[in-house]
């Protein structure tokens, strides 16, 4: 919490496998990290490693040779070391600032020697790690879509409703046109509804397939000559354009609807955005 510059992590093997994992997951939320392999250290990748960074070195035994010949190149410089192994009385552990004791009773393979047990307690320890870091710096989703621009929860947090809505050709019926003639709208329109406006282009409702459906059991033959008015949905749920994906996916989910209205600072109708453009 307190490191001023990067946290590198460092291992060999699986235990370098395992910190490739816990250097990115840091860094996805908040911690700017990276992995580096102990090998590469001797070979000029020091010069990454910073005053003011820590390094956590993970190592089982705490005695892995590349990794403790790596250790005296650091407390040189005077960067702080976080080891992370099952020995507590290891070297690793001895030469650390700070041990975090990984240890397990046996491995999980038949034989009892590849690592399995011990990688699952070090991915764990990462992820705990990378979570309490995320309390105490008050890490938010929207924090989170900064650094994920590419993926479905940066969608959802960074691009908003006007990025998806439809917004052209609109299907717009009147209060007094007849169902059989607003089923034709609705299906021209291919988002499974209409929206009703007056005169004033004031928004009274929708009628949506749903309302047609109910309609003919209700109705029968005679809801053909009905109007639109007496079979919609009034005071339908809106949205304003620069409302995030995400809250629009919140709205449709806790109403159970499948499309919202999209309206600006004077209500007036700019688009319709459905959960398929949210999920898309």
């Amino acid at each position: 919490m307190e490191c001023k510059g990067k946290v590198i992590v460092t291992g060999v093997g699986k235990s370098g496998h395992v910190g490739e994992k816990i250097a990115a997951t840091l860094a996805s939320l908040g911690t700017p990290s990276f992995f580096l392999n102990p090998l590469d250290a001797y070979h000029g990748d020091l010069g990454m490693i910073a005053t003011g960074d820590v390094v956590m070195a993970i190592s089982y035994s705490g005695y892995t040779d590349e990794l403790l010949r790596f250790i005296p190149l650091l407390i040189e410089r005077d960067i702080s070391i976080i080891g992370v192994s099952g020995n507590p009385d290891s070297l690793l552990a001895r030469y650390s600032a700070c041990h975090l004791n990984i240890k397990v009773d046996h491995e999980a393979d038949p034989l009892g020697l590849a690592p399995t047990s011990s990688t699952t307690t070090t991915m764990a320890m990462g992820d705990a790690l990378a979570c309490a870091l995320v309390r105490l710096r008050d890490f938010q989703a929207q924090d989170f879509a900064q650094f994920h621009p590419g993926g479905s929860l940066g969608k959802r947090l960074l691009s908003r409703a006007r990025d998806y809505m439809v917004s052209h050709d609109l299907p717009i019926v009147k209060p007094e046109t007849k169902v059989v003639d607003a089923i034709i709208t609705i299906s021209n329109g291919k988002l499974g509804l209409a929206i009703v406006m007056d005169s004033a282009q004031q928004l009274l409702g929708i009628i949506t397939d749903g309302d047609v459906r109910r309609a003919v059991q209700r109705y029968g033959r005679e809801m053909f000559d009905l109007a639109v008015t007496d079979i919609m949905t009034p005071n339908p749920k809106t949205i304003r354009p620069d409302a995030n994906l995400s809250e629009v996916d919140t709205i449709l989910r806790r109403y159970n609807i499948h499309a919202l209205i999209v309206t600006d600072e004077k209500d007036r109708v700019v688009g319709i955005i459905d959960s398929f453009r949210v999920m898309s």
